[in-house]
């Protein structure tokens, strides 16, 4: 089965209600309003810019700390069911390339920064996260689709853009780009 089979299987294992099975309530899955004037994918090659970010750990991301490096954007829930398995690996990624110069932004679309700080602390998981708030959603739109992977190379420029679940594999190839 090719990787674009697994992922149309997997959507359809979430249309038939694979958030139920995740145990989570039904209000918290809908996607927010916004979602659907949300702009899609950006084009790969295309220039990616992160304004500086106040993280969730109280540090800040530091756009200039980033430059020349790989830096891997993820916007994650913790409500979605494919964040959930998502997030894990992209933890392991960021932990294994971090050493190596990998640059990590997660980006939390929960309602509350609270929720997101109470999940990444449940699940310990490391990798830099920020909240999306108005501000930051003004300067950095999240594209269509939850979870979503944006890698933009050491020349500042779009080398991956997924949305929807990513498999360990999908996750494993992002170092490639270091």
């Amino acid at each position: 089965m090719t990787t674009f089979d697994r992922r149309a299987c997997l959507h359809a294992a979430g249309a038939l209600g694979l958030t139920a099975w995740a145990g989570l309530p039904l209000h918290a899955q809908t996607p927010p309003a916004s979602e659907s004037k949300a702009p899609p994918l950006p084009a790969l090659g295309s220039p990616l810019l992160v304004p500086e970010t106040p993280l969730l750990d109280g540090g800040r991301f530091d756009p200039a700390g980033a430059e020349g490096q790989v830096l891997v954007l993820y916007w994650w829930a913790s409500w979605c069911p494919f964040c959930a398995v998502v997030s894990p690996l992209m933890d392991k990624l960021w932990r294994a390339q971090a050493p190596r110069g990998l640059r990590f932004l997660g980006l939390s679309i929960d309602k509350k920064p609270q929720d997101a700080v109470a999940y990444l602390a449940r699940r310990g998981y490391g990798f830099p996260s920020a909240w999306v708030s108005p501000e930051l959603t003004k300067a950095l739109p999240k594209p269509k689709g939850l979870p979503v992977t944006l890698v933009r190379g050491r020349d500042g420029k779009l080398v991956m853009a997924e949305a929807g679940q990513l498999f360990p594999e999908d996750v494993a190839d992002i170092a490639r780009f270091l």
